[in-house]
């Protein structure tokens, strides 16, 4: 029997109307869709593509076990999530093998910072694959905030808010450009940073870009307690004039 093909397609930031005509497409034609999900939720993926599908396409819901904030010591969230995307790939494997294509949703983009990449990871080598690109939420939130986020040749770091504080420091000293992702709980920590090392001017702060409840706020207004997972904070680069 000839295996299914595992489809990895990015969907976007949020906004429905930012999947790709490739996307759509794949996502249209496959009989069964696998995203994750946490338990008792929908899940962004879907709810920005569940226009498209039909009743007869197999949602395949895999469930996350944890989410939000890591629990602490003893607890192994390396070892429960690695447990976790095993399962998730072998709950896939099983569509593939029976001859079935398998087309799993992925916010943003399959390959930056995407979930896709764990199944990937476990399935690539096995089965015919596919990868579909898509808009990720550093330009969804540049785009939101109307702010050019790099000039000619400047760099342009990508940096997860979840890194320790020296580390942050290190790598935003004269930072040239930056997109700080995961910020929820790290907010505090990752403005710190920022005022320590006289950046608060340049920064830029968005949550929920495209998405529902989409907000951008000045960064010293921001509320601690009140940022979600889906917010990031740019540090646009100098403007050019040509």
């Amino acid at each position: 029997m000839t295996t299914g093909c595992l489809y990895g397609l990015g969907v976007g930031p949020g906004d429905p109307e930012l999947i790709t005509v490739k996307a759509l497409r794949y996502l249209r034609a496959a009989p069964v869709v696998a995203y994750y999900v946490g338990v008792g939720k929908t899940g962004n993926a879907l709810a920005s593509v569940e226009a498209h599908l039909s009743p007869a396409q197999l949602r395949l819901p895999l469930l996350y076990p944890v989410t939000g904030k890591k629990p602490p010591p003893p607890f192994d969230y390396e070892g429960v999530m690695q447990a976790f995307y095993d399962d998730a790939a072998a709950q896939v494997a099983a569509h593939l093998d029976a001859g079935q294509d398998v087309a799993v949703l992925c916010e943003g983009d399959p390959f930056f910072y995407g979930s896709f990449m764990y199944l990937y990871d476990r399935l690539g080598a096995r089965f015919a694959t596919e990868v579909v690109p898509g808009v990720c939420s550093v330009v969804a939130s540049a785009a939101v905030l109307r702010t050019p986020l790099v000039y000619r040749d400047q760099r342009l770091q990508v940096l997860a808010g979840t890194l320790p504080e020296p580390t942050l420091t290190e790598r935003l000293v004269e930072v040239e450009a930056a997109a700080i992702m995961k910020l929820g709980s790290n907010f505090e920590k990752v403005r710190r940073v920022i005022v320590k090392l006289g950046l608060e001017d340049r920064a830029r702060y968005v949550e929920r870009a495209t998405m529902s409840g989409e907000r951008t706020v000045p960064l010293a207004e921001v509320d601690p307690e009140q940022v979600p997972y889906f917010s990031m904070i740019l540090i646009p680069g100098e403007r050019w004039q040509p």
